[in-house]
């Protein structure tokens, strides 16, 4: 399979502004491409996951990605449907830049990549030479047209954000004419903004051989974003979402969605695709796919000994064993279980109750005198038990138990 055809089989390919020069120069030629990340952050999403995929299936090709960090783009704010960004501060925009930096640098071949920042070419750009060079090349009928910004006509959008676009364009002329890169990828939101630096490039330069495209934003099939659970986002640092939410999220994917995810999300190889869609069709309640996808992504993105953990983890949970996890699968359980700090002292039967293990001391007293409480996995009988540093797991931790299924943890101070 060539590549465009692979990267329509994988639904990655929406927006193209020439056809034929895009198959011409990925299917036969070794170019750079580049792909942006403002950082308005200091981690990217599960979101994001769809360009960085692509990035790697096109470098496993042979082409080499131009990573843009947007420093400087991200003191501005691609216009948002809503309402305007909360504006970064420079040291804000720039630490986060680091920070995203090194999160990609994780999925990608750093000896081909190329990482840039647009900071240091927006920061030397003064506002007349902004206003005569650029700005004299877009028509405000043009700009006004554009998808990003007829969102927010009704509710306004201020000046900076309505220039956002100017200074993406810039980017791709900057990248063209310095670093050869043919090619920008985005989300099919950002299509105006790639198709406004092709019109820049082509009004400064004349005939060249610039092209853009872009992938389908990733919805989930009852419409809502991607990347977004209850609590919030599911962030590629796993200081903020354990490999565990990672791996539970994708293994809760639903039928509907399975095969679009396996498609854009893993770099799985198409044969073994589309026999996972086969058993999701014919044996949906075994959940293989979604077991496969799970594993992949969160091996992906965390990789092989993360993804041991989050199975650890996930096993544990079910089994009610936890004798085998280490002390970072415990910080997983912080997240997960019920959990509460507690002095040295306190009685079972109130924490018991705080742990949502009971709804009163006489349902406590109930289940600690038939034996249903456990304590990393040892059975309390004493109705007046204190909590106390015998056995603690990792010098702070208390499973605590009722049955099986019914599980807390306990921090001791």
């Amino acid at each position: 399979m060539k590549l465009y055809d692979e990267l329509i089989f994988r639904d990655l390919i929406k927006d193209v502004s020439d056809v034929e020069k895009v198959k011409e120069l990925l299917n036969e030629n070794s170019i750079r491409f580049y792909c942006g990340f403002d950082p308005t952050g200091k981690s990217l999403t599960v979101g994001h996951l769809v360009q960085i995929v692509r990035m790697k299936l096109l470098q496993n090709y042979g082409h080499t990605p131009v990573v843009l960090i947007g420093g400087g783009t991200g003191l501005i704010g691609d216009p948002r449907q809503t309402s305007e960004r909360q504006l970064l501060k420079l040291e804000e925009s720039l630490e986060n830049a680091n920070l995203i930096k090194k999160q990609i640098s994780r999925f990608l071949d750093e000896s081909k990549t190329i990482y840039v920042n647009n900071y240091d070419w927006i920061k030397d750009i003064n506002m007349i030479t902004f206003l005569r060079d650029y700005g004299k090349n877009f028509n405000i009928n043009y700009m006004l047209s554009k998808e990003n910004v007829q969102s927010r006509l009704e509710t306004g959008i201020s000046y900076t954000e309505f220039s956002y676009m100017i200074i993406q364009a810039l980017d791709f002329l900057h990248l063209y004419q310095t670093m050869d890169v043919k090619m920008q990828f985005g989300g099919s939101d950002q299509w105006g903004n790639i198709t406004s630096g092709l019109e820049l490039i082509r009004k400064t330069l004349g005939e060249n051989d610039a092209v853009g495209l872009t992938s389908p934003l990733l919805l989930k099939s009852d419409g809502q974003k991607f990347g977004k659970s209850e609590s919030g986002a599911i962030w590629l640092d796993e200081e903020l979402t354990s490999p565990y939410e990672v791996y539970q999220y994708f293994f809760n994917t639903s039928d509907s969605d399975i095969s679009k995810y396996l498609r854009t999300l893993t770099l799985l190889d198409s044969n073994e695709i589309l026999s996972l869609e086969e058993q999701a069709k014919l044996e949906p309640e075994k959940r293989v796919a979604q077991r496969r996808l799970a594993e992949e992504v969160t091996k992906f993105i965390h990789g092989e000994e993360a993804l041991k953990e989050a199975l650890l983890v996930t096993e544990s949970l079910f089994t009610g064993d936890f004798a085998s996890l280490n002390e970072k699968a415990f910080k997983t359980l912080e997240k997960v279980l019920e959990t509460r700090k507690v002095e040295l002292d306190s009685s079972l039967i109130s924490v018991i109750q705080e742990l949502k293990l009971a709804s009163s001391n006489r349902e406590a007293r109930e289940f600690i005198s038939n034996g249903a409480i456990l304590l990393n996995s040892e059975k309390v009988y004493d109705v007046n038990y204190k909590i106390n540093n015998t056995n603690l797991l990792f010098d702070k931790y208390i499973i605590v138990q009722r049955g099986k299924r019914r599980t807390g943890l306990l921090i001791v101070k």
